[in-house]
C-alpha cells in the first residue's frame, strides 16, 4: 500500500493541531505548514514547514512537491476593524492560487475547510441544508464563499466542508469567550435561551476530514458539518456551569446580550442569539459517524480548561 503525503496549511491553529496527529496516526506522511513551524507538534511522520505569506501573491510550488492530498485550513479569523480587502486577499485569493497550483499536479484531493458563515448568517428560521441559497453576512464569510467558488473553478479534485461553530479543548475566539462568560460567577439566566444551535466537536470535524479523504463518494461535494443533535443555548450554558459548579438562575437574556455587546464582541451575540440548526444529513448519508456527542464533548472541553 502506497503511503500518501498530505499538506496541511494552517497546521499550528486550533483545528490544525488536532488534525495533524490524527493524519499521522492514520498512516499518512504530513507536511504541516505554519507561519511559525516551531509551533507545530512534530513526530516521525510529521514535517513542519513555513507557510507563504498569504497577504501577498503566493507560490505554492515548493510546498506541493510530492504531495498527494491537501487540507487547506489557513486563512484569517473574523475580527472587527479588518478591511474587506484583507479577507479577500488572505482567504479568496490565496485559496485560488493554491487551487490553480493543485490543478497542474496529480493531486488526489483538496479538502477546503470553509465556514458555516459561507452558507448563512447568525440565525435561520429552518434547518440549514446545502441546497439553501448561500447568504453570507460578513466580509469574512463572503470571502469564504468566494474561495469555495475558486476551488470549484480550478477543476481540482475537491471536497468542501462548512463546519458549524467548533468547540474543544483550548478553543479560541468566539467559542472561548462564550465558554468563559458561561463559566463566570455572574448570574446568567440560562433558562431564558430557548433557541437551538448546532455546534461541532473538534474531534468530529477532524474525523470528517479524514472520512472525506478516504471516501471516494465525497469527491466534488460540499457538506455542512455539525454534531447531529442541536441543543438549546440554555442547555449549553447549564452544562458549562454545572461543570464549574455555578448556579443557573431564571431570568431574561437581556443581561447576557448587554454583556456580550459591551465586550466589543457583539458578533458573538449575533451568532448565538437566534436559531441556527445545521442538518449534517448529507454527510451522514455517505457513512460518516461522528464519534463525539455534543453534551459529553462540551463537558470534556470545560474540564480540559480546568486542568
Amino acid at each position: 500500500m502506497v503511503t500518501r503525503r498530505v499538506l496541511v496549511t494552517g497546521a499550528s491553529g486550533f483545528i490544525g493541531r488536532a488534525l495533524v496527529p490524527r493524519l499521522a496516526g492514520a498512516g499518512r506522511l504530513v507536511r504541516a505548514a505554519a507561519r511559525n513551524p516551531a509551533d507545530v507538534p512534530t513526530g516521525a511522520r510529521v514535517e513542519a514547514v513555513a507557510m507563504p505569506d498569504l497577504d501577498l501573491p503566493c507560490d505554492w510550488t515548493e510546498l506541493l512537491a510530492g504531495v498527494d492530498e491537501i487540507v487547506h485550513l489557513a486563512g484569517i479569523s473574523y475580527r472587527s476593524g479588518v478591511e474587506d480587502t484583507v479577507y479577500d486577499r488572505v482567504i479568496r485569493a490565496a485559496t485560488a492560487e493554491l487551487a490553480r497550483a493543485c490543478s497542474r499536479l496529480p493531486i488526489q484531493r483538496l479538502v477546503y475547510v470553509s465556514s458555516i458563515g459561507a452558507q448563512a448568517g447568525g440565525a435561520v428560521e429552518h434547518p440549514l441544508h446545502e441546497t439553501d441559497t448561500p447568504r453570507p453576512v460578513t466580509a469574512h464569510d463572503r470571502a469564504k464563499l468566494a474561495a469555495e467558488t475558486e476551488v470549484r473553478r480550478a477543476r481540482v479534485p475537491f471536497t468542501i466542508l462548512r463546519p458549524a461553530l467548533v468547540y474543544g479543548p483550548h478553543v479560541k475566539g468566539s467559542m472561548a469567550l462564550l465558554m468563559r462568560i458561561s463559566a463566570s460567577p455572574w448570574p446568567l439566566p440560562a433558562a431564558a435561551f430557548s433557541n437551538r444551535r448546532s455546534f461541532l466537536a473538534i474531534e468530529n470535524l477532524v474525523d470528517a476530514v479524514l472520512f472525506c479523504l478516504d471516501t471516494p463518494a465525497t469527491l466534488g461535494e460540499t457538506y455542512l458539518v455539525a454534531d447531529p443533535d442541536p441543543i438549546t443555548l440554555a442547555e449549553m450554558i447549564t452544562i458549562l456551569r454545572e461543570v464549574v459548579q455555578r448556579p443557573t438562575p431564571a431570568g431574561t437574556p437581556a443581561p447576557f446580550e448587554i454583556l456580550l455587546r459591551s465586550s466589543e464582541r457583539s458578533v458573538l451575540w449575533d451568532r448565538i442569539g437566534g436559531e441556527l440548526v445545521v442538518d449534517p444529513g448529507k454527510l451522514l448519508a455517505t457513512g460518516w459517524r461522528p464519534p463525539v456527542e455534543t453534551r459529553g464533548g462540551l463537558r470534556a472541553t470545560v474540564r480540559a480548561g480546568l486542568d
